[in-house]
């Protein structure tokens, strides 16, 4: 099979095409054939050397995906062969097909494509489990979301309003600002021309910021949370280190908390989909929410999508084509 390698840790011309054999599914896994992947930050991260893979995972990058079910290992009841699902993979996505758990597939969503459907479960995933499972996040409750026209962010949009959240978002172009109000936000924050802590102070302060900037980020978040208020930390595109004063953050009882997504157990990430199983995909289904497209690539160019999302001009998603629909036939 064809597969995307990294041939050492560097820019976007480190991504090379190869030829590996095809993988064989274990114990509740499952073989897809892929049809399309997603292309997501910690690809890049993963890329430059900056994001070992967990152990027993693919060295490949590609952390999501969509195709047909080719093969199932023992003990998997759903899904069946032939069944188009999407995935969320620990990684080996960028290759014609790919290895993962059973429970970490969902059906693709009535009325979406293949295409649509694998950009759908890194976002999902990361969305969900932050701000609804660790944030809790409530309906009424405002809502900042910083890089809203990234993939995490258009997704976060869309999920927080559906669910009754006031939401704001950072952008860094009027552009971006505008599909971020279109998505649900009801104000957009351009970061070049606007202070966000004064615009959440107006508001009452955030109760719940998702952020994946860090650096100096950090303080001025927990200066735009409210009383009560949570920041969920995600990604540090600033660095990880921040000098912070304790002492408001105590007198307005705030919670600081945070995860990755890909090092946690099997068993962890299944409960996620399990929970978007029954109330994300409904709202797909039902056409409320769905994914933000950019830009496609052949898989051979996978160079190139990863030069696209590093140079930050995109809105929503960058996905590689594989086999394309053609896969689902």
């Amino acid at each position: 099979m064809k597969v995307i390698e990294i041939s050492r840790p560097g820019g976007p011309d480190v991504l090379t095409l190869a030829e590996r054999d095809v993988p064989e599914p274990g114990a509740g896994e499952v073989r897809l054939r892929l049809a399309y992947a997603g292309v997501n930050r910690p690809d890049c991260l993963q890329r430059a050397g900056n994001y070992a893979p967990p152990p027993g995972a693919s060295d490949l990058p590609g952390l999501e995906g969509a195709g047909i079910v080719e093969a199932v290992g023992p003990g998997v009841a759903w899904p069946k062969v032939g069944d188009k699902v999407c995935a969320l993979f620990p990684g080996g996505a960028y290759a014609e097909t790919a290895i993962t758990a059973a429970s970490h597939c969902l059906p693709v969503p009535e009325g979406l494509s293949l295409k649509q459907a694998a950009c759908l479960p890194e976002t999902y995933f990361t969305v969900w489990s932050n701000l609804f499972m660790r944030a809790g996040l409530k309906g009424g409750e405002r809502l900042l979301v910083h890089g809203g026209s990234s993939g995490i962010g258009t997704t976060a949009i869309q999920l927080a309003h559906a669910f009754g959240a006031r939401v704001f978002a950072t952008a860094g172009s009027a552009e971006k600002c505008a599909a971020c109000t279109r998505l649900g936000a009801e104000r957009a924050i351009n970061y070049r021309e606007e202070d966000f802590v004064e615009v959440l102070a107006a508001e009452g302060g955030a109760d719940v910021i998702l952020d994946m900037v860090g650096g100096d980020y950090i303080p001025r978040n927990l200066k735009a949370l409210a009383v009560e208020g949570r920041l969920v930390q995600i990604a540090f595109l600033q660095g990880p280190v921040a000098e912070v004063n304790f002492a408001p953050m105590m007198l307005k009882r705030q919670t600081i908390t945070g995860s990755t997504l890909r090092p946690q157990s099997v068993a962890a990430k299944a409960v996620i989909a399990a929970e978007l199983r029954t109330h994300a995909w409904p709202l797909l289904a039902a056409g409320r929410i769905g994914p933000v497209m950019d830009e496609t690539f052949p898989l051979a160019e996978a160079s190139a999508a990863h030069a696209r999302m590093e140079g930050g001009d995109h809105i929503g998603k960058i996905v590689l084509e594989i086999g394309g629909e053609a896969t689902a036939t």
